[in-house]
């Protein structure tokens, strides 16, 4: 499982431009399974998304595609981690 945190390097004005071609981006991995929750960050500097994904490889080709990566308007920090401990609900995105 992944944690993407993306932080905005452009003007807001720049960012809200491409919100509805980054929801299609959203959504085409929502469909697949691939990512789980996702939203802005408050203050509003960036988003989070997290992904359950094979691998960190993975979820950069994702990134990619991402029209915030390609127009340059958001810098990505993928964070790896494994739970442990989650609530049971969560348990249909940790066991395979």
């Amino acid at each position: 499982m992944f944690i993407i945190s993306l932080t905005y390097r452009s003007s807001l004005e720049n960012v809200e431009r491409l919100i509805p071609q980054h929801n299609i981006f959203l959504n085409k991995h929502y469909e697949s399974g691939r990512f789980i929750a996702s939203g802005r960050k408050e203050p509003r500097t960036g988003g989070i998304i997290i992904a359950n994904a094979e691998s960190k490889n993975e979820v950069e080709q994702i990134i990619f595609e991402d029209p915030f990566y390609i127009h340059q308007v958001a810098d990505y920090d993928i964070t790896e981690f494994i739970p442990s401990k989650y609530h049971e609900n969560f348990k249909l995105f940790i066991e395979d």
